[in-house]
């Protein structure tokens, strides 16, 4: 084997089938570039102190489903390590919420987010239930045709696994999109799916998760696309 990746994986692994998938896609995706891996569940509990020491000798970092988290600041620490340090990041279900959470409450500065009792795991004004829970759900996603996305997939609509029931409250989109994290993909009502920080080299939040459907024949496209900034 070639190069030696690690990857941390921001999350309380469980054994459930969504983490299981995470380690094996990684896995799999790494073995077609020839890379030898090392990855390492990185628990969320941890993550409240001393960050930039547990996470600085990674190579990329990855925020797994897993919602609710036994700590939100912990996650929270983690993304905004990676975003601002510039590491490759994906982020998916849970990961994706808190990578909104993240960047509305230390970028945008919004003030609700701040507040020490906003709790991200029940209804509220900027992760709300969605119109249609999509546990075991796979849907339709429409892509921006001038984005990073479009140029991974190489279409402007695909098919993706889900395993939620929240996402980002559709009145906070362009206000988000507007200030930096862009709103690439939508479904159908226009409600946002994949959502990419453009001037970080990789920071790529997703509300499906690709781990479901990345297989050693065929490895998902976006998983591979977060390794080839890893390696690098």
């Amino acid at each position: 084997m070639g190069s030696v990746i690690k990857i941390g994986i921001i999350g309380d692994y469980d054994g459930r089938p969504s983490h299981i998938a995470t380690d094996e896609a990684i896995k799999h995706c790494a073995v077609k570039f020839g890379l030898t891996l090392k990855s390492k569940w990185l628990s969320t509990k941890s993550l409240e102190g001393g960050v930039e020491q547990k996470l600085n000798s990674f190579d990329g970092l990855w925020c797994a489903p897993g919602s609710p988290y036994k700590s939100m600041l912990g996650a929270i620490n983690a993304i905004r390590f990676a975003r601002e340090n510039n590491y490759p990041f994906i982020g998916t279900c849970g990961g994706f919420q808190h990578a909104v959470i993240e960047y509305a409450r230390n970028v945008l500065q919004i003030k609700a987010i701040q507040d020490v009792e906003f709790d991200p795991y029940s209804p509220n004004m900027f992760i709300n239930a969605l119109s249609c829970s999509l546990i075991g759900q796979t849907r339709h996603i429409f892509i921006a045709k001038n984005s990073k996305i479009y140029d991974i997939y190489g279409t402007t609509e695909i098919e993706e696994k889900y395993n939620c029931n929240f996402g980002l409250n559709k009145e906070f989109q362009a206000k988000l999109d507007q200030n930096g994290f862009k709103v690439i993909g939508t479904d159908g009502e226009g409600e946002a799916r994949i959502m990419v920080l453009e001037q970080n080299n990789f920071f790529v939040a997703t509300l499906f998760q690709p781990q479901l459907s990345s297989t050693y024949e065929i490895p998902h496209p976006l998983i591979m696309a977060y390794l080839s900034y890893v390696k690098n």
